[in-house]
């Protein structure tokens, strides 16, 4: 990471002669400075990714000044799907979590030791376990018990707090709920779970368990954005550890614990910096 100040533009377009010159014209002709870029054609779909940072002090003009006329000069006439962050402003993360504590002590000791330069403004559960816990951190605790007859005031309260702590993301970890379909569309791709697979394999509850009945010699753990459908969002980030036929399904409960603390955080710092561009139900992630 830089230490100054930097926009990142992420951009998707149908890919076409000239794409690169435009861009980088346009940040040259305002005397900008390119820190970092990457591409990537997609032969299939006939798509574009980008992705470049850009030293703030080397323009002569605002992020929304910059935003303004880049939209008119370059993304306009390029068709593009695009974004701009700035790497001054932290991005705004609510933590969802139920009874399991390994996702949730890793990110917030990621987050302590500034590891993910991010504001975490609450932590958001379906149990009481974790309150002493956050609150000892600094942070807010709010309990929205999930029952069967209360589901819809349930997910609605939880998008009441998200939007009243004006929450950017919202990372599910080992939050044992299934997301309604209004809550999962309020937020397309802002949404980041863990799911205890390498998915597409072994969707829904107690994927270890499933694992060993089926006999595999790899498990894994699979960020994800959240969709209406199950456990089918684009896939972030991914990771197997190797077992054998000695391995209980506790004992992979326990190796699956830590391939999902490293792949959650490894997923989420790549979402948080703009790294990620969702094509369909598929992701471009420039590392």
């Amino acid at each position: 990471m830089h230490r100054d100040r930097f926009y990142t533009l992420s951009a998707s377009c149908p890919d076409q002669v000239g794409i690169i010159a435009k861009v980088s014209g346009f940040i040259a002709e305002h005397g900008g400075w390119i820190l970092e870029s990457s591409y990537h054609a997609d032969d299939v779909t006939q798509q574009y990714f980008m992705r470049i940072e850009i030293k703030a002090s080397s323009l002569p003009f605002l992020l929304a000044e910059f935003r303004e006329r880049f939209r008119t000069a370059v993304a306009e006439p390029l068709k593009m799907d695009w974004r701009i962050s700035d790497s001054a402003v932290k991005k705004r993360v609510v933590i969802l979590v139920s009874k399991q504590e390994h996702c949730l002590y890793d990110l917030l000791a990621r987050w302590q030791a500034r590891e993910l330069d991010i504001e975490i403004p609450c932590v958001i559960s379906n149990h009481e376990t974790f309150r002493g816990f956050v609150e000892w951190h600094g942070i807010p605790f709010h309990h929205v018990p999930v029952t069967a007859d209360n589901k819809p005031a349930a997910f609605a309260e939880i998008r009441r707090i998200f939007d009243d702590v004006r929450g950017d993301s919202m990372v599910l970890a080992r939050y044992m709920q299934i997301l309604s379909p209004e809550l999962c569309a309020a937020y397309p791709n802002r949404i980041i779970n863990i799911h205890h697979s390498f998915l597409p394999s072994f969707v829904g509850a107690k994927p270890y368990h499933q694992a060993y009945e089926r006999g595999v010699k790899l498990i894994g753990a699979t960020c994800h954005y959240v969709t209406s459908d199950l456990d089918q969002g684009p896939i972030i980030e991914q990771d197997v550890i190797r077992i054998d036929h000695s391995d209980s399904p506790e004992d992979m409960v326990r190796y699956g614990k830590d391939i999902e603390k490293t792949v959650l955080a490894r997923g989420l710092r790549y979402h948080l910096e703009d790294r990620v561009l969702v094509h369909g139900n598929k992701t471009v992630v420039f590392r």
